[in-house]
């Protein structure tokens, strides 16, 4: 079997690392990819991944089987569409169903006509400026303020009173998310624990993963700017069986939901939950595996991910007895230095080798490429997530923080709290 895998990130690294254990021995092809697989797949870097008619094109022309799409950009752009006519499967929504991704303000429509409790909201465009700030005099505050479209989880602004509401507004006007800030979401802010929930779904049968517990903000102590992700950890300890059950359910109802409106989801549905007082809650939905999400799910998986993803894509997931480890995981990443700001590329990255030399620890690499001379070197502002399997999540936290002090670039930065207040660790 031949894959082609879209996307370049630690996300798609670790999709390629789990499609390899396959005993179906698949041909994986990443695009573009990184350093990471550069050394396990077959690399193509020019391919467009976001245009559709391209993908399908390269897809045809070199006889794939089967295309994963890691990704939001190729979802909302519609790539799964493009390939269904050439006879090629694919694991990923069409570009309809990644709309409760690609615009927040059509997820929260979904989620109103679909009874999915979640936090009150009014979209504006530049256009309704006006009202926007008017609606700022009446709000109660914190608020928060969200970018519509795909900004690469960095959309989103926690504003304590007026002043910094109307300056994350005007700056989602102004261009700083480009398309995605044409559309702003004011919403109500609600307190409580995140916690992530996925799901594999192919239009009807929701199979629930494992919960993870993301940590957006750069810093420890969860301060800073939100990030794409700086670490994340599985299982979380604080969800108990009923508040796993009521959280899969408005997964189950959100997929119902869509069916009822002809746009039939196949492919990861995420559901990012928060744990209010009155129950879960859903913040937002992304349309794929999360990063780094991932890195610290697919370690778990015990069932073959090939299957799964076949099964998803012919609609027959109510056929596969889908496993998870016991074994506890961890991903801490190390970014570039100034992430999430700007930052430098083209560092020299040591010691990946000695960090995987650990038990039960795999380095994914999410910002890196090798250069001409063989040198692994920075390329984005998150480089690498550390993973480590052990059978507590105080175990696996510890190994992966020792795995990470093995690897050094320069200007490497990371969160030393990962995981740290599941286990007791913070204040």
């Amino acid at each position: 079997m031949r894959i082609l895998v879209l996307g370049g990130g630690g996300r798609e690294h670790a999709i390629v690392h789990a499609l390899l254990k396959s005993p179906r021995s698949p041909e994986v092809m990443v695009a573009p990819g990184n350093g990471g697989t550069a050394s396990v797949a077959n690399n193509i870097p020019g391919l467009d991944i976001e245009n559709a008619r391209a993908v399908a094109d390269f897809a045809a022309e070199n006889k794939v089987d089967f295309v994963v799409i890691g990704p939001e950009g190729p979802l909302v752009a519609g790539v799964a569409d493009a390939l269904h006519p050439r006879g090629i499967k694919v694991f990923g929504p069409s570009g309809l169903a990644a709309r409760l991704e690609g615009s927040k303000s059509f997820a929260k429509g979904v989620m109103r006509r679909s009874g999915i409790p979640t936090g009150e909201s009014r979209s504006y465009t530049i256009r309704e400026f006006p009202q926007a700030l008017h609606a700022l005099d009446v709000a109660t505050f914190p608020v928060v303020v969200k970018a519509d479209g795909l900004a690469a989880g960095k959309g989103v602004t926690i504003a304590k009173d007026k002043r910094e509401a109307e300056v994350a507004i005007r700056a989602c006007f102004d261009g700083l998310f480009g398309e995605a800030g044409e559309t702003v979401l004011v919403e109500e802010f609600l307190e409580g624990p995140e916690c992530s929930l996925l799901a594999f779904v192919d239009g009807e049968t929701v199979t629930v993963m494992p919960p993870a517990q993301d940590h957006k903000r750069a810093y420890d102590g969860d301060t800073g700017p939100n990030t794409g992700g700086m670490g994340v950890y599985s299982p979380v300890p604080g969800i108990d069986e009923e508040t796993l059950a009521q959280m899969t359910r408005l997964l189950e109802k959100t997929v119902s939901g869509m069916h009822a409106e002809n746009l039939r989801f196949r492919g990861v549905l995420y559901g990012g939950f928060i744990l209010t007082k009155d129950g879960p809650k859903v913040l937002e939905y992304n349309a794929r595996f999360g990063d780094p999400e991932t890195q610290a799910l697919l370690p778990r998986l015990q069932t073959d991910l090939v299957d799964i993803m076949l099964a998803v894509a012919d609609g027959r997931l109510g056929s596969q007895n889908v496993k998870w480890s016991d074994e506890a995981a961890v991903c801490v990443v190390l970014a570039s230095g100034g992430y999430p700001g700007d930052y430098d590329k083209g560092k020299v990255i040591t010691g990946v080798a000695d960090a995987e030399a650990l038990s039960g620890v795999t380095v994914y690499h999410a910002g890196t490429q090798l250069r001409e001379d063989g040198a692994l070197v920075t390329s984005g502002g998150r480089v690498l997530g550390v993973t480590a399997l052990a059978p507590t999540l105080a175990q696996a936290r510890d190994r992966a923080y020792e795995a990470a002090a093995k690897i050094s670039f320069d200007g490497m930065q990371m969160r030393t709290d990962i995981a740290a207040r599941a286990i007791g660790g913070a204040k």
